[in-house]
């Protein structure tokens, strides 16, 4: 099975992922690890990338695509995947299809967290105490999910015209969570 997992920060989306990726036997591709990954290997893309992220820069397109296709070519995705944290934007969503395309692959669904602000609000604060992160005060999850709406939420469109979108509530327990995405999932 393949599947992309969208929401706004905070929805939920890497805790299931693992969670889903370990019960159906597939690989968990979270943006942030696959990056890494090719930083530490030394990869060719890996070196161009981390030249992005040491200098707090994003990440080219083109490259996370890049990334991410060294991992198809690999076979590492070869029993399924959840890419969590990719796409984010429009452009990255169409590259992602094209690539799928080229690779005869396809994406079996996109799962959308659905999840209230003051919920998202709740978590990010609690994981900052928790975790004492000084950076996720209320201003910076505003412009968090600001920045959410304006960039990624459009990819909702993309992928409901696909008649990939599905919709999970994020709220609850994580267990409670878990349970619905497997029901979207199955």
């Amino acid at each position: 099975m393949n599947l992309v997992f969208l929401g706004p920060p905070g929805s939920g989306k890497g805790t299931q992922a693992v969670r889903l990726a370990e019960k159906l036997g597939v690989a968990h591709l979270s943006t942030g690890d696959v990056l890494r990954d090719a930083v530490s290997k030394g990869t060719e893309l890996g070196q161009k990338a981390e030249k992005h992220m040491t200098a707090g820069e994003l990440v080219p397109d083109e490259l996370i695509i890049g990334i991410i296709e060294e991992k198809v070519n690999s076979g590492e995705l070869s029993k399924g995947f959840i890419l969590d944290g990719f796409p984010r934007t429009i452009p990255q969503a169409q590259s992602l299809d094209q690539m799928f395309l080229d690779h005869s692959m396809s994406l079996d669904k996109v799962i959308l967290f659905k999840v209230s602000d003051d919920e998202i609000f709740r978590r990010i604060e609690g994981r900052a105490k928790i975790e004492g992160r000084a950076d996720d005060t209320r201003d910076v999850i505003a412009n968090r999910l600001d920045v959410y709406r304006k960039q990624t939420q459009p990819i909702e469109n993309h992928y409901r015209q696909a008649s990939k979108l599905v919709e999970v509530m994020g709220e609850g327990t994580p267990e409670n969570v878990f349970e619905s995405l497997v029901s979207a999932t199955s």
